[in-house]
């Protein structure tokens, strides 16, 4: 038999529930801005300012000390008891045996998911919402129900009763965003405590993404300088440390750490064991000079943190002010994370809108529809930066609208 007679073999192919995942529109829309000159890029949820010196320093000296060498699955003993610390001062009383260190919170949310969720397990997640935490569980084969907020005039809201009639007693995993990405929405004590309580009785995990616990505007001038620590309100207040609550955090919002890939689970002790199998079998542990860097964070950061979050509720009133001067503009100001997701003429095809923006007067937003259908009609907005770069931001959407006959 010759070459030429030989089958022709078939396209290889990842398989089915990894071919079916979403692609990121953001990257699209950022991938449109390949080539366009003075492109503003307010798409990534990550601020313009680098991480701080004495977070950056403490790196430095771990690599000079020679921290290069693999840790504990868990993370280095130092990072889990001021981790405990953290949280205990935030959350109440809470011990290292039920901390994680984690190689990112995106990486914690995939352990989370992988401890709890396998093939056909039902999971419910709270939208819009960032993709990633719908699309994880795919990843494992589990089938993911959504249960979108609400907009009106007093901006994002839950459907308690829409919630609670989602959580059957066939539903393994709960996913929770608060605050939230792309809407800023923030869960309430109250919506926490009915929430909670309808999963102990049913038996459901609750998997809770709090990586913008500490970007909370209530009340944020009155903590600043303070000894005061102010938080969103968390599950963490509510339920015991041993029970189905896993909360998931990460040092990039409030230490401006995001090139830094390092986060943390608070979980159930009787899951440590497990999880610091899952742990080896997917990043082995995170890097011994990040994890100083860490322990600096959390043992120093306080006044930084707390600063930053009057930086950014300052540039989140600014920007809601000029956007609301804006036609055919709905916006609202959000009481958490760290961007404003508003209607605006077009947003229908958020993707098609956002692209034109980018190629048409360099302002790069993300579209609502990466954040799911529920999305769809809105746009996302990163207002981590300062002032001028969103009054140039706007003066450029103002421009846009004008050129497309939608603003006067």
């Amino acid at each position: 038999m010759s070459e030429s007679d030989l089958p022709v073999p078939s396209v290889p192919n990842a398989r089915d529930a990894v071919r079916a995942l979403r692609p990121s529109q953001i990257r699209e829309v950022a991938n449109a801005g390949f080539g366009v000159d003075d492109v503003l890029p307010f798409w990534f949820g990550e601020s313009d300012r680098v991480t701080p010196a004495f977070i950056r320093d403490a790196a430095s000296a771990a690599l000079a000390a020679g921290a290069t060498f693999y840790t504990h699955n868990l993370g280095i003993a130092p990072l889990r008891a001021a981790l405990a610390q953290y949280v205990g001062e935030l959350h109440g009383s809470t011990s290292p045996d039920h901390i994680a260190v984690t190689s990112a919170g995106v990486n914690a949310l995939m352990l989370a998911a992988q401890l709890v969720v396998g093939a056909g397990d039902r999971v419910v997640a709270v939208t819009p919402l960032w993709p990633n935490l719908v699309e994880i569980p795919k990843i494992l084969g589990a089938q993911v129900e959504t249960v979108a907020l609400g907009y009106g005039e007093h901006g994002w809201q839950l459907d308690m009763a829409r919630l609670l009639a989602a959580l059957t007693p066939e539903t393994k995993m709960l996913l929770v965003n608060s605050p939230n990405n792309p809407t800023g929405w923030v869960m309430s004590r109250d919506e926490q405590r009915t929430v909670l309580a309808h999963c102990r009785r049913q038996g459901i995990w609750i998997v809770a993404d709090e990586v913008y616990e500490r970007l909370y505007y209530a009340d944020a001038d009155a903590v600043a300088g303070t000894t005061r620590s102010r938080t969103a309100p968390s599950f963490l207040d509510l339920a015991s440390r041993d029970e189905r609550v896993i909360c998931v955090n990460s040092f990039s919002k409030a230490w401006l750490m995001t090139g830094w890939r390092l986060g943390w689970i608070v979980a159930p002790a009787a899951l440590m064991d497990d999880l610091g199998k899952l742990v080896e079998y997917n990043t082995s542990c995170a890097p011994a000079f990040v994890q100083q860097a860490g322990i600096v964070a959390v043992q120093q950061g306080e006044r930084f943190t707390q600063e930053l979050v009057l930086d950014l509720k300052a540039s989140r009133d600014h920007l809601t002010r000029a956007l609301s001067g804006i036609p055919g503009v709905d916006v609202k100001a959000p009481p958490g994370a760290m961007y404003l997701f508003f209607s605006m003429p077009g947003a229908t095809r958020s993707l098609d809108l956002c692209k034109s923006m980018v190629r048409e007067v360099g302002l790069g937003l993300a579209p609502g529809s990466a954040f799911g259908p529920q999305g769809e009609r809105f746009v996302r907005w990163c207002y981590a930066c300062d002032t001028a770069r969103l009054d140039a931001g706007v003066e450029r959407l103002k421009r846009f609208l004008a050129q497309h006959g939608a603003a006067g």
